[in-house]
């Protein structure tokens, strides 16, 4: 379902602007926006890892939602009863990481009653945390992995397991407002490139997948909250300095109908091997 035809490029717009942009809540764009996801399922697959840690790091958690969520179905699958705050499958130590300070105060009221401690740090500082703490750092959708750092702050034997943005990932939007982009624009980010700056930290790959995602917008109101939520996608954005791209994307859809882009992404599960006897 779609709000165009009922409602003004103006309506819309003004609504996509108001919308809070605070965590990694997306529920917000449903019956306005569609996304695939990848065939691995991310946070169920981090629940089954967390039955199984005892010391976890979640990196640049965001407001918190995704862990959350791996923790509740942990604790569904683990206790065979609804999930709970309380859940005793929670690791004996448990951190999150998160840069931006209001999703930092919304992880700390999401993860808090869960057993997570939230720290507010830059996400490319140094981790404030010793070396060979954790068995599981997990990851969705860093900005940069600090591989190094990663591997510092595992156990031997510990493992990384993250979902990443690819290369070049939403970009036919990101050319409707910069214009074409260079091939190397996101080449920082491919599957490959992360395998060897991985491993030149000393972690060993145990899995890497990529996929490329449909994506469809179906108003403008849609694509003004994604651009202010994602902020990287098109640095700087407002709505007054991109009226006319926003104008003729607007048009378009209501003629031609949503606008699809595809997004990348890439599971990465690294280990950290164990030291020799």
């Amino acid at each position: 379902m779609t709000t165009q035809g009922t409602h003004t490029f103006e309506d819309l717009v003004a609504e996509g602007a108001a919308v809070p942009t605070d965590g990694w809540d997306f529920s917000w764009f449903e019956g306005r926006a569609t996304e695939a996801r990848p065939s691995w399922g991310y946070a169920r697959s981090l629940a089954v890892r967390l039955t199984e840690a005892t010391a976890l790091l979640d990196l640049q958690t965001g407001g918190g939602e995704v862990l959350a969520f791996a923790l509740d179905q942990a604790a569904a699958a683990q206790d065979r009863q609804p999930p709970s705050p309380q859940a005793p499958h929670t690791p004996l130590l448990a951190a999150a990481t998160e840069g931006w300070p209001p999703n930092v105060a919304a992880a700390t009221v999401l993860l808090r009653p869960r057993g997570i401690v939230v720290v507010a740090t830059p996400e490319d500082a140094p981790l404030p945390f010793a070396d060979d703490t954790f068995d599981l750092v997990s990851s969705r959708h860093p900005v940069s992995p600090q591989w190094a750092e990663i591997a510092r702050v595992l156990q031997p034997g510990g493992t990384y397991f993250g979902q990443h943005v690819g290369p070049r990932s939403v970009f036919e939007l990101v050319e409707h407002f910069l214009g074409p982009q260079p091939p190397e624009q996101s080449s920082d980010r491919h599957p490959d490139r992360e395998r060897a700056a991985a491993e030149a930290a000393g972690l060993e790959i145990v899995d890497l997948r990529a996929e490329r995602l449909r994506i469809e917008f179906h108003d403008i109101a849609a694509v003004v909250h994604f651009l202010r939520k994602v902020v990287w996608m098109v640095p700087g954005f407002t709505v007054e300095q991109y009226e006319p791209q926003l104008r003729s994307l607007h048009e378009r859809m209501e003629s031609e109908g949503p606008f699809v882009a595809h997004s990348s992404r890439h599971l990465v599960e690294a280990r950290k091997p164990k030291k020799l006897s």
